[in-house]
């Protein structure tokens, strides 16, 4: 398990012998069956996760109980609720997976002593940070200005495979639409 995180991390910058056998230490395997969470809105998060296998969707609930997914976190990607996590505050932000999911956790205090130590956390933490600035900007950008065709065949593209994996409703909504107008998609799709 801990390959699979050191082959993503080392793609980002070499990272010495000790390094990894100190990140080996802080990051232990968790295992969550299907519809469980990593982080309930409301709680103070204290970990970060790195997906091994499975798959999460983070999603927010209003007042009226509906749910609008912000991103979905499958294998070889990191998972927090970052800015909680930062912050140390309530979370407002579920984490809940939709497949059984296998991830390696880190308490976010023992990966900042980490990070700490040698630069090639430093290095990491800003790639890590930059990837995700750059998928929520997009991410903004397509909400904002894509109509709701173009932001399916975008998904398509940028998660391939998902689809088969997620329910209906769980793409409608991180698309912003109803399931009603996604299947409406699909049909108009089928017939070009």
């Amino acid at each position: 398990m801990h390959q699979q995180l050191f082959s993503v991390l080392q793609s980002m910058t070499p990272i010495p012998t000790g390094e990894l056998k100190k990140a080996e230490a802080i990051f232990h395997p968790l295992r969550l069956d299907k519809g469980h969470f990593f982080v309930r809105a409301g709680a103070t998060p204290q970990t970060l996760g790195f997906v091994i296998s499975g798959l999460l969707r983070l999603y927010y609930i209003d007042k009226e109980g509906n749910d609008f997914t912000k991103s979905f976190c499958m294998e070889n990607s990191f998972v927090a609720a970052y800015s909680a996590l930062l912050l140390a505050e309530p979370s407002r932000l579920f984490t809940e997976t939709v497949e059984d999911t296998v991830l390696l956790a880190a308490n976010y205090d023992a990966y900042n002593t980490l990070s700490n130590g040698h630069h090639c956390w430093q290095i990491i933490n800003r790639k890590l940070a930059e990837t995700l600035f750059i998928k929520k900007e997009k991410r903004e950008s397509e909400l904002l200005l894509d109509d709701a065709t173009s932001r399916y065949l975008k998904f398509l593209a940028d998660y391939p495979g998902l689809e088969a994996r997620l329910k209906q409703y769980h793409i409608a909504s991180y698309l912003g639409i109803t399931p009603v107008t996604l299947s409406r998609i699909r049909a108009q799709l089928k017939n070009h």
